[in-house]
């Protein structure tokens, strides 16, 4: 039995259409939601590095190493929650949790600047209300605060957390801003990029990579260094660069190196199919009726066969069933023939 689609809120509650627009409205969702999933995230995150750090790393501020064990831990711990985080709610935020990714989604035109602005606003009292969360459930001090380690300078925490955020915000641009049939795992992918991230940079920076981390965690532990600042100009930095890099390869057109169109992949040529991508071995291969030759369907047609008439098993296909459906018409039509002369 059909069913009527229920109404939006907006039909439901005349206040909201008559005085919020419709972007103000839509924004004020984003914003909200931004805030609950970057709480979400952050929340578990730190949560994991406070059990992996408790009685393993000096306080503060006498941190100067971090035990394998503990940083394996605390890297496995924020890119699962990561994962969790971003598949729990990219339909309705598109899960970015983190104020150098909306700033870079800013830069390459995925998301509006003011729109940006009010996400970031709410990832950073998000990354507040988290830290807080750790702190008031979790006895102890809190322990997840992103300090230099491994007599770290100043200057070699910048450049590292700049880099590997560069890194992990390319993915997020790669995997989830260039949608393709795969995007839907992309949280998969930008989890692990964060958690090979946290290996490589926990030991000497925390490996923060996100401002609203680092600035909850120091509100909720009352201890600002004097070298907070990496924490934001860094990751901003980072941003900067990947969108540059993203941007030089949308400018070279480098998804075209494949010579593959289709929703499986980011570009596509002239007379390419990727229909037997998904086929077994040697299924896809048909002979073309307007020529001997075969042609497989990722393999490029040469122009001189595209004059020629030469076709791939894709246009084959339409070929071969615009002739049978011609065939039974024809048939058709003879069948009633006869049976207007036997009557």
């Amino acid at each position: 039995m059909f069913q009527e689609p229920k109404p939006s809120i907006r039909e439901r509650i005349p206040l909201l259409k008559r005085y919020i627009p419709e972007r103000v409205h839509n924004t004020l969702i984003a914003t909200f939601a931004e805030f609950i999933g970057t709480t979400f995230f952050l929340f578990f995150a730190l949560a994991g590095c406070q059990v992996a750090y408790t009685n393993t790393v000096a306080s503060i501020p006498a941190r100067s190493s971090i035990p394998p064990s503990a940083l394996l831990y605390a890297a496995l711990s924020v890119g699962f929650s990561l994962v969790v985080s971003a598949w729990v709610f990219f339909r309705v935020t598109s899960g970015l949790f983190n104020p150098a990714i909306t700033f870079g989604m800013c830069l390459v035109g995925s998301l509006p600047w003011r729109r940006g602005a009010c996400i970031a606003v709410s990832q950073m009292l998000a990354g507040m209300a988290a830290a807080g969360l750790v702190s008031c459930v979790f006895p102890g001090d809190l322990r997840a605060e992103t300090l230099l380690g491994y007599r770290t300078s100043v200057v070699r925490g910048f450049f590292i957390e700049a880099l590997l955020t560069a890194a992990f915000v390319f993915s997020v641009f790669m995997l989830a801003a260039e949608k393709h049939k795969g995007t839907f795992i992309a949280p998969i992918g930008i989890g692990l990029a964060l958690f090979v991230a946290q290996l490589v940079g926990g030991p000497f920076t925390g490996a923060s990579l996100n401002p609203a981390r680092s600035f909850g965690a120091a509100v909720a532990s009352h201890h600002f260094p004097g070298y907070h600042w990496i924490y934001w100009i860094g990751p901003l930095a980072g941003s900067l660069l990947a969108a540059g890099f993203y941007q030089v390869v949308k400018d070279l057109e480098a998804e075209l190196a494949l010579a593959v169109k289709g929703p499986d992949f980011l570009g596509h040529r002239r007379g390419v199919s990727n229909s037997s991508a998904v086929l077994p071995s040697g299924v896809g291969r048909r002979r073309s009726q307007s020529g001997p030759r075969e042609i497989h369907t990722l393999d490029p047609v040469p122009e001189s066969d595209l004059e020629k008439g030469v076709t791939t098993s894709d246009e084959s296909d339409v070929a071969i069933g615009a002739a049978s459906s011609t065939d039974d018409s024809r048939e058709s039509r003879h069948k009633a023939k006869r049976c207007v002369e036997v009557v």
